[in-house]
């Protein structure tokens, strides 16, 4: 469920008085509010630095991991986080999970779409999903979570992010880039800068213990793993190389797992058998790896709707067997990286753990052996990254300390162009320092052409074919020539979110042709224009549902409280005071169980405070005698 908050009451008006030097505006004095958020493909969190420390901030439940779960409901209303996972079985087809993998991908680009209870809709451009409000992209379900952290924070701090720093994994291409950054639009944030988790990760460490040297950035989450060489000094983080894979995280070893199950049970494999218990064996396998990360062995259980049961007992050992081929993946992906940053293992200084994965035992063990280091991990793993994005978020802002380091991000794909016969000629190589500007002059293949088609691409293969378009544009009015008299330069300019625009120049007469690259599958302006409006149109509704929401969670935190009470001391009570007390709590549970109107629900939760009112008063002397009960008079004097 989305939290709507209220910093204060409507009927009272608070402001601030600033004091400043003589002469002197307050603005510079002003703290901007700003924060980092690390849109996870499991969990997602939002951190800020208060007092020079970044720290995360937790939900009203005091959480500070927000499941990136999604659940559409009938009418047009939405639960999300903890409520959404933990009903996600009800309701699979609508509670969408892992939004993250799908960013600015085609169903072409999802192998795993098969497997999914989605209905997915394909199209020109990226990947929708059918539900039951209607057709959503992964943009706008990730743009709900990213308003649930925004809500948070702005409650949290009392008032509006003036910015944020959002974070996105080193491998991202252009198109998964623009789409974090359009979800954020949606959202209401201010972006000041995409970075890559590993380089997130960097930061926290870098400052938080004043670390140089050359490190690994061993990055395994829920669905994906990244891997970067970072090289800190003197205040400068570098990126010297990235690496990961997309589909690659926690949630494959819960498959192995579930697999496993299947296999000792001969079940004929996890996707043999029907939705529910696919969903129930999968929670249960990843209940097993978490548990194994303190004990010994863990047991599984699952039973389906037709009674059958099946158990099966898990092992270190046989943990360490199934995720095997997993971290040997791993392991395959930094052995790259390192040949990218021509480092050995020995010239490193050490290796940094990220994400929540990385809390089992035989990964952080296959980590140590393979780079020859003890894993640093003295900052929880799946805090990290929100943790350095909050504090590069805060030197973005203007607070100070931005002139105390330096941040060198790099590429993680070459960038090209597409020459005679379907081949890439890369023009920003994959590593690159960010941002970068790169130009090439290329020439005409006819006599009298007068217009070149400019394909832009993405990708480290030669073959045009084998990397990924991102853009197409043409430049006119070439003056007629002989083929290879005219002399175009194409330059590619990259900023520091990893976002590229392509301007093509015809140098004799100087016309000019140019793209912001926006993928053929990322969203269109107007598109986004069109969310907004939509969410414009609808904020009356949902400030509705804000109201009943907000009620609903005060009435059940109320039955909550007076049912506890009365299991301790309901002796206190006379028959008359209990009978009153017990039909007022049904009252409120008649209401929101009919899903009752914000009035009818207020009502009843008002008419069970003034029913316990005087059973508060007699807990309280109770609570005072007893502390009293037997204590000489004169220690109480």
């Amino acid at each position: 469920m989305r939290r709507w908050w209220r910093a204060a009451s409507e009927d009272i008006d608070m402001a601030l008085l600033q004091i400043s030097e003589p002469g002197q505006s307050a603005a510079p004095h002003q703290h901007r509010l700003a924060a980092g958020i690390d849109l996870g493909t499991t969990h997602s969190l939002i951190a800020t630095v208060q007092s020079a420390q970044a720290r995360c901030l937790p939900d009203e439940e005091g959480r500070l991991l927000l499941p990136s779960v999604v659940r559409y409901l009938p009418g047009g209303g939405l639960a999300l986080g903890h409520e959404a996972r933990d009903r996600q079985a009800e309701d699979p087809r609508n509670t969408i999970v892992s939004a993250k993998r799908f960013m600015g991908r085609r169903l072409a680009d999802l192998p795993e779409a098969a497997g999914l209870p989605y209905d997915f809709v394909d199209g020109p451009g990226m990947v929708g999903l059918a539900t039951v409000a209607g057709e959503r992209s992964p943009v706008q379900v990730s743009a709900e979570i990213l308003t649930a952290l925004r809500e948070r924070a702005e409650f949290t701090l009392g008032g509006p992010l003036a910015g944020v720093v959002i974070t996105v994994p080193a491998y991202f291409d252009d198109a998964q880039r623009q789409a974090t950054k359009d979800a954020a639009r949606l959202a209401g944030l201010n972006v000041l800068r995409l970075l890559n988790e590993p380089t997130a990760a960097a930061i926290a460490y870098g400052l938080d213990q004043g670390s140089e040297g050359t490190f690994a950035i061993y990055d395994l989450g829920g669905g994906t793993f990244d891997i970067s060489v970072l090289h800190l000094s003197h205040g400068v983080f570098e990126v010297l190389a990235t690496g990961g894979d997309s589909a690659l995280g926690g949630d494959d070893f819960d498959r192995a797992i579930a697999e496993w199950f299947c296999g000792e049970h001969g079940l004929g494999g996890l996707s043999a058998l029907p939705p529910a218990a696919q969903r129930a064996l999968l929670a249960e396998s990843r209940r097993a790896k978490e548990a194994l990360s303190d004990a010994p062995e863990a047991t599984l259980t699952l039973t389906v709707q037709d009674g059958r049961h099946w158990q099966a007992r898990l092992t270190h050992a046989q943990l360490a067997e199934l995720g095997q081929p997993l971290i040997a993946r791993t392991l395959a992906a930094c052995r790259r990286a390192m040949r990218d940053a021509r480092l050995g293992a020995h010239e490193l200084s050490g290796v940094v753990l990220v994400g929540g994965s990385t809390r089992m035992p035989l990964v952080r063990e296959a980590v140590r052996q393979h780079f020859g280091h003890e894993p640093l991990c003295s900052i929880d793993p799946d805090q990290v990254v929100a943790l350095g994005a909050a504090l590069q978020a805060d030197a973005l802002a203007g607070n100070g300390r931005g002139d105390e380091w330096l941040l060198l991000d790099v590429c993680p794909l070459s960038l090209g162009l597409e020459t005679m016969g379907g081949l890439v000629e890369k023009v920003i190589p994959r590593n690159t320092t960010l941002p970068a500007a790169r130009a090439q002059e290329f020439t005409t293949f006819k006599d009298g052409q007068t217009a070149m088609a400019v394909h832009v691409v993405q990708g480290e293969r030669e073959s045009v074919a084998d990397c990924r378009s991102l853009a197409r544009f043409t430049l006119h009015g070439i003056p007629p020539a002989a083929a290879g008299a005219a002399r175009i330069r194409v330059t590619f300019q990259i900023d520091a979110d990893g976002l590229l625009s392509v301007s093509a120049r015809e140098l004799t007469t100087g016309v000019e042709a140019h793209v912001e690259v926006k993928p053929t599958y990322g969203l269109a302006d107007a598109q986004i224009a069109g969310m907004l409006q939509e969410a414009i149109g609808s904020s009356q509704a949902d400030m509705q549902l804000r109201m009943l929401r907000e009620a609903q969670v005060d009435a059940r935190r109320l039955l909550d409280a007076t049912e506890s009470a009365l299991a301790q001391d309901a002796a206190l009570l006379s028959p008359a005071e209990l009978a009153a007390i017990r039909q007022a709590m049904f009252t409120v549970a008649d209401a929101l169980e009919t899903q009752a109107a914000v009035a009818e629900l207020k009502a009843a939760s008002t008419a069970l405070s003034a029913a316990t009112e005087s059973f508060a008063a007699q807990r309280m002397n109770a609570s005072i005698q007893r502390a009293l009960a037997g204590r000489a008079l004169d220690t109480l004097a």
